[in-house]
């Protein structure tokens, strides 16, 4: 049984995924206030402009929210784009002053943003998955400090887990490679090209394992992790990602490509399969993704299309 609307505080607001979060629970019927550095010309919600790197400013925000639910998206996104002890001290601070301010002020359901990177992919010493597809049980080994401080940040749920217990509902999520709804269009996404270009060069998405969401479909995950909250394990973490890989070809003949040695661990990967499963989100909340890159990215599929019918005719 799921519960009805919240008042909901969204660290991060502006951001890329935090837009289409903020959108999401608006329309879902939710009350939703932004917390963000900058204010956003067009989000439907209240807006309060803080920096959370400030202890006190943190504070203060949640204790003007005060909301029943939290969703932590607020931190620095990209790795590399700053120095490492900069992004390690600054995500890993801004999660656990916010997630205090927020119990201090009262609220009952803390969902935070983690990442997949902390499984280790991308190593500059190489990197194999344990199997695939790879599930929430699958260990983690962090190599640079964005993917530590997004573990660190799900030990910091552990940690408020352990200090509350079910006075609190908390749980961490790792969406996939994020695609905001402009960049469908032809925005650039995080690492600077189009999905365009993503697809069409299959080396710029090998490196995260082929794998993405639609923001709108993370949205849709945090509304029913935050109306179910009560009925979930307490702390569990969950992958949220695309039904299938952000490939045009089969993983089971692309991983084996760039990532060396998976041969055997990726033949089962056909057709459209992704490397991560999103079952626990499905069994646990009736989740499931409902875009993909061959909805979403209309003129690529009929592209193909006139493609394969001009190949056809030769």
């Amino acid at each position: 049984m799921t519960e009805g609307n919240l008042r909901v505080a969204v660290t991060g607001g502006g951001g890329r995924l935090g837009v289409s979060v903020v959108t999401g629970l608006a329309a879902a019927g939710h009350e939703v206030i932004s917390i963000d550095r900058h204010r956003h010309p067009t989000l439907p919600a209240q807006q309060i402009v803080a920096d959370l790197t400030d202890n006190e400013a943190a504070d203060a925000a949640l204790a003007q929210a005060r909301p029943e639910a939290l969703v932590h998206l607020a931190a620095i996104a990209v790795p590399f784009t700053a120095p490492e002890h900069v992004i390690l001290q600054t995500n890993t601070a801004i999660a656990f002053q916010t997630l205090q301010a927020a119990v201090a002020h009262g609220t009952s359901r803390i969902l935070v943003a983690s990442s997949p990177t902390p499984l280790g992919y991308g190593s500059p010493l190489g990197w194999q998955p344990d199997y695939l597809p790879i599930d929430e049980k699958h260990r983690l080994r962090p190599w640079n400090a964005y993917a530590l401080s997004k573990m660190t940040m799900e030990s910091i749920v552990a940690m408020f887990t352990a200090q509350y217990g079910d006075k609190i509902r908390l749980g961490s999520f790792r969406p996939c490679f994020v695609i905001s709804p402009d960049e469908w269009n032809g925005a650039p996404t995080q690492q600077g090209h189009t999905v365009r270009e993503r697809l069409d060069d299959p080396a710029l998405a090998a490196v995260s394992l082929f794998n993405y969401v639609d923001a709108r479909d993370a949205a849709d995950f945090v509304d029913r992790w935050l109306r179910a909250a009560h009925q979930l394990p307490n702390g569990d973490v969950f992958f949220v990602g695309a039904s299938d890989a952000m490939a045009r070809r089969p993983l089971c003949e692309l991983m084996p490509q760039f990532h060396p040695g998976t041969e055997e661990l990726s033949a089962g990967l056909t057709g459209t399969a992704p490397a991560f499963s999103v079952a626990k989100a499905e069994a646990l909340l009736g989740w499931r993704p409902k875009r993909s890159w061959r909805t979403e990215l209309v003129d690529d599929v009929a592209a193909d299309s006139d493609h394969h019918r001009s190949r056809s005719a030769v």
